[in-house]
């Protein structure tokens, strides 16, 4: 119960004291969009860390030398638990947008961080829509900005950490257009901050493990086609391991 008030004091505290910070940061926009995008990015970063901090979680991150350092990149994976968002933007050092649900694009406050954030929403319900988000999401890698995807649409309820849905094929046509690599990511741990046992906040193990790009163009012509089920083996193949490998903070 303590985690929980913590967590959600850190919560509310941010979102009542930074609203003149996110009405300055959106008429900054008007000046300088990119600055703008890149304040809000560092501040949440900040935030986030803090958030996992409050959990009492120990956090262990692995494989960064794999993140190409110049150009942008198409982040993807696994999804169990909104903390994965926490630990994407807290130890992501790139300029980074999400593609994230279209439910969230409804929440006050969250939306607009979200909108500076270079998020993207995307209506799965709406193909119109859908499509639109992904030629957004095009835009951002050609523009400089790398992109998160969790392929598997939704948070996974399996019994075990191993258990993923089947990926969407239609998002890595923002790698596949916007011309980046693929960096595939596997998270584990998560759902045993919260998701495990709601409403309480637990302390866990958290690991999460950036894996060798992914070069579509070296890629053969029928795998091309399937790059959603490609990287959803090579992040099923992270996580069977990671019980045998030593990660560091």
């Amino acid at each position: 119960m303590i985690r929980l008030i913590l967590v959600s004091s850190v919560l509310v505290v941010f979102f009542i004291i930074s609203i003149p910070v996110m009405v300055f940061l959106l008429l900054l926009r008007f000046i300088n969009k990119g600055l703008a995008s890149d304040i809000a990015q560092f501040i949440i970063s900040e935030v986030v860390k803090l958030i996992l901090a409050a959990t009492g979680s120990s956090i262990y991150v692995s494989g960064t030398q794999n993140i190409p350092k110049e150009g942008t990149v198409l982040f993807v994976s696994n999804h169990r638990s909104y903390f994965d968002i926490a630990m994407a933007y807290a130890y992501t050092h790139k300029r980074l947008g999400f593609i994230a649900k279209a439910e969230l694009g409804n929440i006050p406050l969250l939306r607009e961080w979200m909108f500076l954030l270079r998020c993207r929403f995307l209506d799965r319900t709406d193909m119109k829509k859908s499509v639109k988000t992904i030629l957004a999401g095009i835009k951002n890698i050609k523009t400089g900005t790398s992109v998160w995807i969790c392929p598997e649409g939704t948070r996974v309820r399996g019994e075990t950490e191993f258990d993923m849905d089947e990926f969407k094929e239609g998002a890595f046509k923002i790698a596949e257009k916007g011309g980046c690599p693929i960096v595939p990511v596997a998270i584990k741990g998560t759902a045993d901050i919260f998701e495990k046992h709601i409403p309480f906040v637990h302390p866990s193990s958290v690991i999460m493990e950036y894996g060798e790009p992914i070069y579509i163009d070296e890629l053969d012509k029928e795998v091309q086609k399937k790059l959603g089920n490609y990287t959803r083996a090579k992040i099923a193949g992270m996580l069977s391991t990671m019980e045998n490998r030593d990660f560091i903070i």
